[in-house]
């Protein structure tokens, strides 16, 4: 396992809070996390499909993350590397940007699969994360 390239000089940049929400075990997500070294800049907001009594595409996981980070669906942003995902993300009423960097996003099917996900925008390189949350206004505020 390895970061997502600039992942690790992004997340302390970010002003705004942010959590993991995977369909993966809550043990999967904390190990992937601790071997590429991210574990400490997301947790305790680790978040499981198991922890809801639908996963993705249903909302209920973004639901519950957002709920537990105390922010109101309307000011989440998601960013998704799956299909699957963005149509969870839109269900819950969540702007969503898909993410096609990740190693198994290179698969041109995939990428063209995310595009007629309709997220709202598709990167590629998530130093270019900090830059699309303020284009999208993407401010939070609590509930």
């Amino acid at each position: 396992l390895k970061p997502i390239p600039g992942i690790g000089q992004v997340l302390p940049r970010l002003t705004v809070p942010c959590c993991v929400a995977s369909s993966g075990t809550l043990d999967r997500i904390r190990y992937a996390l601790d071997v590429t070294g991210l574990l400490r800049l997301l947790e305790p907001h680790l978040f499981s499909a198991a922890m809801v009594a639908r996963g993705k595409p249903a909302p209920d996981l973004f639901l519950h993350a957002a709920a537990k980070m105390g922010v109101i669906p309307q000011n989440c942003l998601v960013v998704e590397d799956s299909p699957v995902g963005v149509a969870a993300a839109r269900a819950a009423g969540m702007r969503v940007l898909a993410f096609t960097g990740g190693s198994h996003a290179g698969n041109p099917a995939l990428k063209a699969r995310l595009a007629s996900s309709e997220p709202d925008f598709i990167f590629a390189d998530m130093l270019q994360l900090p830059d699309l949350i303020a284009g999208l206004g993407a401010r939070v505020r609590t509930s």
